[in-house]
């Protein structure tokens, strides 16, 4: 497998939400990503087995590392092609990199040597030559090419070390970054229901009735049946958890995926026994409902998403690792992010009006609110 490098860049370029002249917050993302790789390596050695995901956090570190990296050239107006080709016309990338054409874009080989441990003095290294990308302002140009290539040279000799592939780190990384700042298209998005029965389906559009009654307990009707059980906070200090089935029909409406809600109105796929099972069953429920209770207990600490335009990429990320496994990993972090803003929006106003109608379209993949009738 080869990674076209200027096929990266373009796409680097394509999600860079940073002005043209900003510097600084380029720099201090690129030295804590590095940062990042380095408490990766400590803890591997620190708790050697008992550390899980360490191959995954290095490739995500080291590919958010090489974004910023070609943010930066990019502002400084060096090409990193032309770098990395220089590189490998010198051998100075320890046949990391390929090329037969040193004119065409620069293609990165799909293995590396593999190699025994971990380098410390290389990513002491590579931690030293970021601190001198930290001056990079005050040099002249020359000196700027030098200390990018250096990086490149360091970086390159870290991922050999360590045994990862430069093309998946950054396969990897642009998935990331096109999932989470790349254009939302809505009507490309996955259905899950798409070859299903219609009564196996989600609604395509629904109206629940969600109403607080003078005991404290909040009751849910669709189509004038009474749904699921009557809930409280269920906490000592009254915080509207009792309204959080909104966030399950806002998974319905805008991920189009909700093993609570097809419990809820007997929309499970039995038709097929490996979906009904590994995706609708009980396990289904649990990861959902416990996902919507952890996302909660953030949105708390962030006034439930009032006046917020985004979410943390650290909470998708989170999100993603949560759901893994399940048809929902589909969905891309930026339709994740309307998804959550989009609930908590309404699920505001319902805990403000102690209930409320919500109404779901999945073919907009939208959720409203609407006051009750008194």
């Amino acid at each position: 497998m080869t990674y076209d490098i200027q096929a990266y860049c373009d796409e680097a370029q394509a999600t860079d939400r940073f002005n043209d002249d900003e510097i600084q917050p380029i720099l201090l993302g690129l030295f804590g990503e590095v940062g990042g790789v380095m408490a990766a390596v400590k803890k591997l050695q620190r708790e050697d087995k008992a550390y899980i995901g360490f191959r995954a956090n290095v490739i995500d570190e080291m590919g958010d590392a090489f974004w910023y990296y070609t943010a930066l050239a990019r502002r400084f107006d060096v090409s990193v092609t032309q770098l990395l080709s220089d590189l490998n016309a010198t051998n100075d990338s320890k046949s990391v990199l390929a090329s037969d054409d040193p004119l065409s874009p620069v293609a990165i080989s799909n293995k590396i040597g593999p190699k025994k441990g971990i380098c410390d003095q290389a990513l002491l290294k590579l931690g030293r030559v970021s601190a001198d990308m930290m001056r990079i302002q005050g040099m002249d140009q020359d000196e700027r090419l030098d200390v990018l290539k250096m990086f490149a040279r360091v970086y390159l000799a870290v991922l050999s070390e360590c045994e990862i592939s430069f093309a998946e780190v950054l396969t990897v990384n642009a998935a990331k970054t096109r999932s989470r700042f790349g254009k939302l298209t809505l009507d490309t998005q996955p259905d899950f229901d798409i070859g299903f029965p219609e009564y196996e389906q989600l609604p395509r559009q629904f109206t629940i009735e969600m109403r607080e009654r003078d005991n404290g307990k909040v009751y849910l009707r669709w189509n004038g049946v009474f749904i699921g059980d009557p809930l409280t906070d269920n906490i000592g200090e009254e915080d509207g958890f009792r309204y959080h089935d909104v966030i399950h029909f806002a998974h319905a409406a805008i991920l189009h995926w909700s093993p609570t809600m097809r419990a809820l109105l007997k929309r499970k796929r039995k038709s097929d026994q490996h979906t009904d099972e590994s995706q609708d069953g009980g396990r289904g429920v649990v990861i959902e409902e416990g996902l919507a209770a952890w996302l909660f207990s953030k949105a708390k600490e962030l006034d439930y998403f009032k006046g917020h335009s985004s979410v943390s990429l650290d909470i998708l990320k989170h999100i993603q690792d949560f759901v893994r496994g399940y048809e929902v990993e589909e969905c891309p972090m930026n339709l994740w992010e309307k998804c959550i803003l989009d609930g908590y929006g309404v699920f505001r106003q319902v805990r403000e009006n102690k209930g409320g109608m919500i109404i779901g379209d999945r073919d907009k993949r939208t959720l409203h609110f609407q006051k009750l009738n008194t």
